[in-house]
């Protein structure tokens, strides 16, 4: 195993620098940090906790609204929600919320702190299908309203793109271990290699699981990446999600040519530049269809890659491609580009892959978000990515805590 590709790529705090960056806080009434949190977590509150010697305060403010904490404490982009809302920003610069997140949950993991706590047993039983970050959180949550819960995972080990899609030096699977300890201890099975879907291969269909359950909760993710028509068929071109897996199940250690050309422009897009980077790759290119203005990444991914010395191209989109060489057209100015490279990966988009599971709950369709977590069958729920909202952990979160809440009213109106 390659040490360097699961060595995190940001020193978490100490008790000295995390009091003294606490400090910073203005300590605002109603503050803005707060409201801009989607999984409704409190940063205002966890950090004067935290600024007041209150680690474990800090906590149970974080893990009572969100069973990841842990996890977004690395991969939220927080200059999109709480750290633009930060008053300090006027200042000099926003508070590192992110960063006393992690502090605070390591703490927890340190001391061997608790916070969630199984509800009593209300007699009712929900399966989950897939196990990624949104499945995990309504696990969380419907254990706490005392809700038996099975997730079961066609993969041989859960968690979905947190282990098959972010890098491990962004995300290390023993912090994705926790959040998965944390959810069996409060009492949810999880069943791996459990194929649901009524394909011959598959091992149980959504009708069976309702034969078993009171209700369904769907998560399949957007698993499969898109391919772009001129690439069909092309061997030296892989994609963003296939290329991601195979480097993480490989512990960093697969070999990859030294000319690799990356296509997108989004976070997937930046994880794919900067672990060619990480796997030694002298010279990875990422041509992106927005230009700099518009960039989809968040700023700590595109500053990470600029720091591991990616060349990021704005604004070319491509038009034409054979074998090892592609050839770009700029969307504004009057230029072409043509660009030979040694591996083509793809980043530009993913879907959801729901018609093996062989039900019909009048989805709007894989490239849009379903408005809720409700179906046309009262029986069956979705979360995940293909439910409403930015495609981030954090906004899962807030997806599987009101996946949970909307089956728990349903329960509840039922009885």
């Amino acid at each position: 195993m390659d040490d360097t590709y699961e060595q995190e790529w940001r020193e978490g705090y100490t008790p000295a620098t995390a009091m003294e960056e606490a400090s910073r806080c203005l300590l605002c009434q109603d503050a803005p940090c707060s409201q801009d949190c989607p999984a409704s977590t409190d940063p205002a509150k966890f950090i004067r906790s935290i600024r007041f010697l209150n680690e474990e305060g800090a906590v149970e403010t974080i893990f009572e609204n969100n069973a990841l904490g842990d996890i977004c404490a690395r991969v939220c982009p927080t200059e999109r929600y709480c750290q633009k809302g930060c008053s300090r920003t006027d200042i000099d610069h926003p508070i590192d919320i992110k960063g006393l997140q992690r502090y605070a949950t390591d703490y927890a993991y340190d001391i061997s702190m608790k916070v969630l706590e199984a509800g009593p047993d209300t007699g009712h039983s929900i399966a989950i299908v897939g196990s990624g970050p949104a499945a995990l959180q309504a696990a969380a949550s419907l254990r706490c309203f005392g809700h038996a819960v099975d997730i079961y995972e066609r993969q041989p080990t859960p968690g979905g793109m947190l282990v098959h899609g972010i890098p491990a030096y962004r995300l290390p699977d023993d912090i994705v271990n926790r959040a998965i300890s944390r959810v069996k201890e409060l009492g949810a099975t999880i069943h791996c290699d459990v194929s649901i879907g009524t394909g011959p291969n598959d091992d149980i269909t959504i009708g069976q699981l309702l034969g078993k359950h009171d209700a369904v909760l769907l998560d399949p993710g957007l698993s499969e990446g898109k391919m772009l028509p001129i690439f069909k068929d092309n061997d030296n071109v892989k994609l963003a999600v296939d290329f991601l897996d195979e480097v993480r199940s490989s512990k960093g250690t697969m070999k990859v040519p030294d000319n690799v050309l990356v296509i997108g422009g989004g976070d997937v897009a930046m994880d794919v530049s900067t672990t060619l980077k990480k796997l030694g790759v002298p010279t990875v290119t990422d041509v992106i269809w927005e230009c700099s203005c518009e960039f989809l990444a968040s700023k700590e991914e595109l500053d990470g890659a600029r720091e591991m010395g990616v060349t990021l191209i704005d604004g070319y989109e491509p038009k034409e491609a054979s074998g090892h060489q592609v050839t770009f057209k700029h969307r504004v100015i009057d230029s072409t580009l043509t660009i030979s490279a040694d591996l083509i990966i793809l980043a530009v988009g993913q879907r959801a892959d729901l018609d093996h599971l062989g039900v019909d709950l009048d989805l709007k369709g894989v490239e849009m978000a379903q408005e809720g977590p409700a179906t046309s069958d009262p029986h069956i729920f979705v979360t995940g990515d293909i439910a409403q909202g930015d495609k981030t952990v954090v906004w899962a979160v807030r997806r599987g805590k009101e996946a949970a809440g909307a089956i728990d009213a349903s329960l509840k109106g039922g009885e």
